[in-house]
Order: C-alpha cells, then structure tokens, then sequence
C-alpha cells in the first residue's frame, strides 16, 4: 500500500491543491493525510470539487445531474459529466488527522505508522507500537532514528519539502518539495537500520 503526507499549507491552497495532485496522479496513493492543524484541506477539497463538478459537490448533486443528463444530454456532456464525478470521487482519497484524537495509527503493510501534527505531546504509550512516526510541524524534512522508530518531520509545502510517500511493502519513504522534486529517500529495514539517500544534486547545492 502507497499512502501519501502533506505537511502544513500556510494558508496556501494552491500549494496544497498542487500538492495533493501529485500525489493521488503522479505517485498513485491510495490515501493522502493532511497533516496541518487548520481547515485547509477542507477548503482546498471544497473548492476543488465545486470546480470540477459545479455548485454541489454532494453526493445528491451528482444524483440530480445524473438525473438531467439522463433527460436530454449529449454524448459529450455526459463524457464529461462522468469524468467530473471519477475526479470528484477520487478526491475521498485526500483526509485529515482526527479531530477528536492527537493522532492516527494505521498499519501499512510492514510498517505500523503514526502520524500526528506534533509529536511533543504524545508519550511513549502512544509510540510504543510504531514503527514510523510522521510529524507536520518542523521547519524542514528530515528523517531520524530514534532507537526503536524513525522519525520523518515534514515541515511545512514548500521549496523545501512537505511532500512524502511511504511505500508500505516496499519499506520505502520519499520525500519531495513543491515542485515535486525528490528530497530524500530512505529505506526503512528492521528498527535501527535507515539507509539515507539523498539525491546528488540537493547534496551539491
């Protein structure tokens, strides 16, 4: 399983809409989490399908213009109208942390995962069963060893990251900036053993 990290907006839906294209086109996550401590991704979802599909996003609406095409439409308004709702639908794939919890716990495939918008308030009973914990609030990207987890920092999307796949069965965590070029990239073996690549040209500059 792929599942995809947005670090904190800043109050940059475009940014974020950007973001988040990458991640369910390009890298093909099942499900990205937006790990900021705001509505952004909600806004940014709202206007994002409103575009897609005109006024009403809901469910019903999609009902209701299913309804009027089926009445009189064209064949290419009702192409478009189906290519509209897969994207609208797509969309589902985009969530946010719990507003009732600090944090969420999935296991993905080998790699138990925490993520959570600041980690400073959770105990070692929170972490205990993690193996990778990812964190929204940092400054930038990196990527640690903590002794019995790793520790990947997001910080917020921008020029110098915000984006990451994990690649459950891989065992792989990539990191990318805005303009989707690849940070880092790390595979994650038994705890204690990270191997660390960072591209060339980031290591150069």
């Amino acid at each position: 399983m792929r599942i995809g990290f947005l670090g904190p907006s800043e109050g940059d839906l475009d940014a974020l809409e950007r973001a988040a294209t990458f991640l369910l086109h390009r890298e093909n996550v099942a499900r990205a989490v937006y790990l900021g401590n705001d509505d952004a991704l909600d806004r940014c979802v709202a206007r994002w399908a409103a575009r897609l599909v005109g006024e009403d996003p809901s469910d019903e609406g999609a009902w209701e213009r299913a309804g009027e095409l089926a009445a009189g439409g064209s064949p290419d308004e009702i192409d478009q109208f189906v290519t509209g709702e897969r994207e609208r639908l797509r969309l589902r794939a985009l969530a946010t942390l719990p507003e009732d919890a600090p944090y969420a716990f999935e296991s993905l495939d080998e790699v138990p995962t925490l993520m959570t918008w600041d980690a400073a308030a959770l105990g070692e009973e929170d972490l205990a069963r993690a193996h990778l914990v990812v964190v929204g609030t940092a400054d930038a990207p990196t990527l640690d060893d903590r002794g019995h987890r790793w520790v990947l920092e997001l910080g917020p999307i921008g020029p110098r990251g915000g984006v990451a796949v994990l690649d459950g069965a891989a065992r792989v965590v990539t990191v990318y900036d805005a303009s989707e070029r690849e940070l880092m990239r790390a595979e994650l073996g038994e705890p204690h053993t990270a191997r660390l690549t960072i591209p060339k040209e980031i290591r150069e500059k």
